[in-house]
């Protein structure tokens, strides 16, 4: 907390600096259809945020990127564990993951339009997103496990609740904090840009891309500011809770 504190004053300059460039530049253009100035862009925003479809779009858009967040979370795990324990599931998923974080967004998008509704698609693109980081860092922490530890618990034949919680979630947790560090905000991301190409009733995107099509530029860098400051919100809660997790974890193994 108190390191936090010390970095607030470096922080707030750094947002300063570059309002003012914002600033100086929006003057310089001297176009709001090319490029508002922030005051434009805050006073849009407030406008919006006054409005009932503001709040709706908002909160369709965070369920939709949290169930694909969710449920890429809970299969990335179960899947990890799979590989952990059977090669030939490794080699069998090992090309899928690979082909996924290769594969541009824009072409899942397109494809799976094909196949799903615009209401679900947006979750399943960040699903497909997150997965691949999930299931590589946990397979990773899995992995990581201290072999020793692991035999004297196979020899002691302790319970594998004791092994779970004494040897295995101390070697994993880290490395899912860091997958969802660097996926969180790509799972945002994308889906928000499955929003934008597939304009589903009540979200974000479907703003965004009505923005863009009928010129409102402050509306759209309102838009935009608000997927920027909602990424940066819902990352710091769910980072929060993961480390409440672990160190709930890590004090029920000291007193296992």
């Amino acid at each position: 907390m108190k390191a936090r504190l010390r970095k607030l004053p470096t922080t707030l300059a750094v947002l300063l600096f570059w309002t003012a460039l914002w600033a100086l530049l929006a003057r310089l253009v001297g176009q709001e259809l090319l490029l508002p100035s922030p005051l434009r862009v805050l006073e849009e925003l407030f406008s919006m945020a006054g409005t009932e479809a503001f709040w709706l779009a908002t909160s369709r858009s965070i369920l939709r990127v949290l169930a694909g967040l969710l449920s890429a979370t809970v299969l990335g795990v179960l899947l990890a564990a799979l590989t952990e324990y059977s090669a030939l599931a490794r080699q069998l998923l090992s090309p899928v993951m690979t082909l996924v974080k290769s594969t541009p967004v824009a072409s899942f998008i397109i494809l799976a339009l094909l196949w799903l509704g615009r209401d679900i698609l947006p979750a399943f693109i960040t699903a497909l997103m997150v997965l691949p980081v999930v299931w590589a860092n946990v397979s990773a922490g899995l992995s990581g496990r201290d072999r020793q530890l692991l035999e004297l618990a196979r020899v002691y034949r302790l319970p594998r609740r004791r092994v779970l919680r004494r040897i295995t979630l101390p070697s994993v947790l880290p490395h899912f904090r860091a997958a969802l560090r660097s996926s969180l905000g790509m799972g945002w991301k994308a889906g928000i840009a499955a929003e934008v190409l597939t304009v589903p009733p009540h979200s974000i995107g479907k703003n965004i891309f009505e923005a863009k099509l009928y010129l409102e530029t402050p509306e759209l860098f309102a838009w935009t500011l608000t997927v920027i400051l909602l990424s940066l919100v819902i990352e710091r809660i769910l980072l929060r809770l993961v480390e409440r997790i672990g160190q709930k974890g890590g004090g029920e193994a000291a007193e296992a």
